[in-house]
């Protein structure tokens, strides 16, 4: 068959649970306790149920941590300190640790202060790649709160009418609940999409969007291997850049520490910053009338008339939810080179926890 025919990516459907269990099982062969190593894979299955595989947010991110852990990128034990703390508002550094750990136990702060006294900030400095950033937004949910989670990134993005890249893709995340079975969530790059996208539709043989990056002279291409070479652009033109632009000042130039152009420079120092926020909605009104209005609007949105070529109107985080459910009933697919390397790196660790696969996916796109 010719190669310039689009081929779908082979995946295998795994047990979650037993997923789960090596990942955690993995991260405590890296060198992390027992309960951050829960924390990071609890986070990455979380995103691997949520998102797109080609977003890279998932459970491959085992084998690259064991990269960054060894190459003392990453210190898996390095703890975290409050630097400054106030009845709302808290500075913390992560010491070049688990940035998704970090990330986890600075919301679990911001959570605690908004149950005080309505609302609770916290900034995190010196820390490393979070996750998703709907992992920690959505941690405040379960305590009646809204949860809000952005970071900064490596200078991926152009600034409008550049060519090289100054911000990251400085993901943001709003979470809040409704009563419509699901919960409302924003989870979304700054840059219309990553390079992991790019990737993934190398291996598919298909061209991308003009609007996702240009080539390192600044031309627009579909081509995705030449945009894997040049920065990426923002969502809406000039608005995501300024979104991007004005992250980088809520995280790393507001907290000390690194922005712009240092994160990830100096590979013994990542220098990547984060912003949590929770809301108490009970400060406000009753949370059980929140979900209802939510609901309420939620289904005002999707009553619309639709549009010529579309099926329905879809809210922030609807498709995740129903992705989430599906791959929890009938397994967690995973991309196979993603899943022998993983059978590999279990190998190496000399990890007691089996990772089988159930059969083949062979469900619609992601």
């Amino acid at each position: 068959m010719s190669q310039n025919i689009p081929q779908p990516i082979p995946m295998t459907n795994v047990d979650r649970a037993q997923l789960r269990a090596f990942v955690s099982e993995g991260f405590e062969a890296l060198g992390l306790t027992a309960e951050d190593a829960r924390i990071f894979a609890d986070a990455l299955i979380f995103s691997e149920l949520r998102f797109h595989p080609g977003q890279g947010q998932g459970v491959a991110r085992l084998r690259r941590y064991h990269e960054r852990i060894g190459n003392g990128e990453v210190n898996p034990r390095a703890g975290w300190s409050v630097i400054k703390e106030g009845p709302a508002l808290a500075l913390v550094d992560a010491h070049n640790g688990i940035g998704t750990v970090a990330a986890s136990k600075a919301m679990a702060l911001a959570i605690k202060k908004a149950k005080e006294g309505g609302i609770g900030t916290v900034i995190v400095r010196n820390s490393t790649h979070y996750g998703s950033s709907a992992v920690h937004a959505c941690q405040a949910l379960d305590h009646g709160c809204i949860g809000i989670a952005f970071t900064n990134a490596g200078p991926e993005m152009a600034p409008w009418g550049g060519r090289e890249g100054v911000t990251g893709t400085n993901p943001w995340s709003i979470a809040a609940p409704s009563d419509q079975g699901f919960p409302t969530v924003l989870d979304i790059a700054i840059t219309t999409a990553g390079k992991g996208m790019m990737n993934w539709l190398i291996r598919e043989g298909k061209k991308m969007p003009l609007d996702w990056a240009i080539t390192p002279e600044g031309h627009e291409t579909d081509d995705p291997a030449a945009a894997l070479k040049g920065p990426l652009l923002g969502i809406g033109g000039h608005k995501g850049y300024g979104l991007a632009f004005m992250t980088e000042a809520l995280t790393g130039v507001l907290s000390g520490g690194g922005f712009g152009l240092t994160p990830y420079a100096d590979p013994k120092k990542l220098d990547v910053s984060h912003y949590f926020q929770a809301i108490d909605i009970s400060w406000f009104m009753d949370p059980e009338d929140y979900a209802a209005r939510m609901g309420e609007f939620v289904q005002m949105a999707k009553t619309r008339a639709l549009r010529p070529g579309f099926d329905e109107i879809l809210v922030p985080g609807e498709q995740e939810a129903r992705r989430t459910a599906t791959k929890s009933e009938n397994g967690v697919p995973i991309d196979d080179v993603v899943l022998a390397d993983m059978q590999a790196l279990g190998r190496e660790l000399n990890l007691k926890t089996p990772l089988e696969g159930l059969g083949p996916y062979t469900g619609g796109t992601l």
